[in-house]
């Protein structure tokens, strides 16, 4: 399957989740890595007019878990992020963020993935760590 095709299946996937709430697009990937933006509005503010620091988290998990889902079995297996770490460096408050998921870890139960998310200057705003868990699908 073509990257592109890969892209807007996992933009298609996340239409009616918090994914869509918070304007988040699946834009760029590797063999372990995937790229996701968000713009920084006051949708994904808090009361000081910063970034949320659970907007860049649900970003960070976002891009990790879709990420561990193109190394999985999606038919019979589902990644579900089971511990997440977040550093916040700097605040911004406007323009949009774009969160680079790499791989550090591939097991057969467990994912770690290392997530930077960065203003458009390249500027670091969030250090993250997100854990996945690999288990069976559920046949409900």
């Amino acid at each position: 399957m073509e990257k592109a095709e890969i892209l807007a299946r996992l933009n298609n996937w996340g239409r009616e989740t918090l994914m869509n709430t918070l304007d988040i697009k699946y834009t760029d990937m590797g063999e372990d890595w995937l790229e996701a933006t968000m713009p920084v509005t006051s949708k994904v503010h808090q009361p000081l007019g910063l970034l949320h620091g659970g907007a860049s988290a649900a970003l960070a998990e976002s891009v990790a878990s879709a990420g561990s889902a193109l190394h999985i079995n999606r038919e019979k297996q589902a990644a579900l992020g089971i511990e997440i770490q977040a550093t916040h460096l700097k605040g911004i408050t406007e323009g949009i963020v774009t969160a680079r998921a790499s791989l550090l870890h591939k097991g057969r139960s467990l994912h770690v993935w290392e997530i930077d998310i960065r203003n458009e200057k390249g500027d670091r705003i969030s250090h993250c760590k997100l854990t996945t868990m690999i288990v069976p699908k559920r046949r409900d």
